[in-house]
């Protein structure tokens, strides 16, 4: 989710990509989405909270949100999707200067298609497609609508190791106006047992011209544990890789399926 300051922190890549269909597999803690979808009828709740703290030089930023994503499924391959970022309470300091500003992020509607199985060599692969709108707080909102279109490639492993893919392209508006970027994470997960997962991955969530706030990058590192097979809770410490993400972020997570 934009906008740009937030990591997004969804998905958990790491879960297998052929799974029993009343087993939850959740498109959080990690920034790679999941490519499979909730199941017909079924409906599924990934919520959490979310800590950003960065620095340059004096000056401190620190973000609270609290990111929730509504999965439904429509069909053995699609899911509709209402995902925001929630309740946001940001604060900037810096000597002789404090400010604060707290309301709600944007929404954003999407869909998932599964458009194939793993089979051999073969991925399983998912297919977003998303559009936020500008429908925040005033400090928070973006410009407009803006779609983004993202595709995930996950590949199962020897000894229980997978591997997931997600590059992407979206769109965004700023004070120079509209402009491109571009999506890339890549996630390396481990299957403990039936029930926990770690993860490792390196997150670009916008490959932009420095006239639109450059690139950001992260490394994460997490994991999630399913309380039942359809209850999960999940958490993840991320690390910005460069001056124009946040230095640190961690998430904490529960989700369940309906």
């Amino acid at each position: 989710m934009k906008p740009s300051a937030i990591l997004a922190a969804l998905a958990i890549s790491a879960t297998p990509a052929v799974h029993a269909r009343d087993t939850i597999a959740t498109d959080r803690p990690d920034f790679v989405e999941s490519s499979n979808v909730v199941g017909r009828s079924r409906l599924q709740v990934e919520t959490s909270l979310l800590l950003e703290r960065d620095r340059s030089g004096p000056a401190r930023e620190r973000l609270v949100a609290t990111p929730t994503l509504l999965r439904y499924g429509v069909g053995d391959s699609f899911e509709l999707r209402v995902e925001t970022d929630g309740h946001l309470d940001g604060r900037h300091t810096e000597p002789g200067l404090r400010e604060k500003a707290r309301g709600y992020a944007d929404t954003s509607l999407g869909l998932k298609w599964h458009a194939l199985d793993a089979d051999g060599s073969l991925p399983s692969v998912g297919v977003l497609l998303h559009a936020d709108l500008d429908s925040g707080s005033r400090a928070f909102r973006g410009q407009g609508v803006r779609p983004s279109l993202r595709v995930v490639g996950e590949w199962e492993l020897a000894s229980d190791y997978s591997l997931g893919v997600m590059p992407g392209v979206g769109m965004e508006g700023d004070e120079g106006g509209r402009y491109r970027y571009g999506i890339l994470g890549v996630v390396v997960g481990k299957s403990f047992n039936e029930r926990l997962r770690g993860f490792v991955e390196v997150a670009m969530p916008q490959i932009a011209k420095g006239k639109h706030g450059g690139t950001q990058a992260s490394f994460d590192i997490g994991g999630a544990y399913l309380l039942s097979d359809t209850v999960q809770l999940d958490a993840m410490f991320s690390r910005g890789l460069n001056s124009r993400t946040p230095d640190t972020a961690f998430t904490v997570g529960f989700s369940f399926k309906l």
